[in-house]
């Protein structure tokens, strides 16, 4: 798959609003180059975003795929240190956040997966928890732990988020301003 092709925006006319004229939906892969690679970039290549961005009537929508400690180049990063992994996973979701101009002020729900639950999950807590107090989280995102055999044996840890917040700069487009 190409750059253009990830790059590439799609309108997708939806039902049509009071006014007759059709409803816009506006999709766009998500990608932080400088912090993890694409999944198509794999030597075994993947076909997946690392996230889509939907805006939606002055709302922008962030779903953010499962996100590991991998590397620019596609690599695992920390084999074995199970902290270590969690930390990085963490720190791409904020890279793919930041490319979207997202904070975890705006994630509304994580989905963590780890390969051994009961042997990691008290670390994972302690991490989440002072990750989340870093970000002065007052409410913190709604989440779900799962136990998972993940797609390489030398990963850990992975993630899925969500965030939700204003698209800057709709209000007065809907305005007519």
């Amino acid at each position: 798959m190409s750059n253009s092709v990830m790059d590439a925006e799609a309108n997708v006319a939806t039902k049509k609003g009071s006014n007759g004229a059709p409803k816009m939906l506006r999709k766009k892969a998500m990608s932080a180059p400088k912090a993890l690679n694409e999944a198509y970039q794999y030597q075994k290549p993947s076909s997946f975003s690392r996230g889509m961005r939907l805006d939606i009537k002055g709302i922008t929508i962030l779903m953010i795929s499962g996100t590991a400690s991998v590397g620019e180049k596609g690599e695992t990063v920390h084999p074995g240190d199970f902290g270590a992994q969690t930390r990085r996973a963490y720190q791409n979701v904020t890279d793919l956040l930041k490319s979207e101009g997202a904070t975890w002020k705006d994630v509304v729900r994580t989905t963590c997966y780890l390969r051994d639950i009961e042997r990691d999950y008290e670390q994972f807590n302690l991490i989440r928890t002072k990750f989340f107090e870093e970000q002065g989280l007052e409410v913190l995102p709604a989440s779900t732990g799962i136990q998972a055999i993940l797609c390489w044996p030398s990963l850990l840890f992975e993630m899925e988020a969500m965030a939700i917040f204003e698209t800057p700069g709709a209000a007065e487009s809907q305005d007519g301003k």
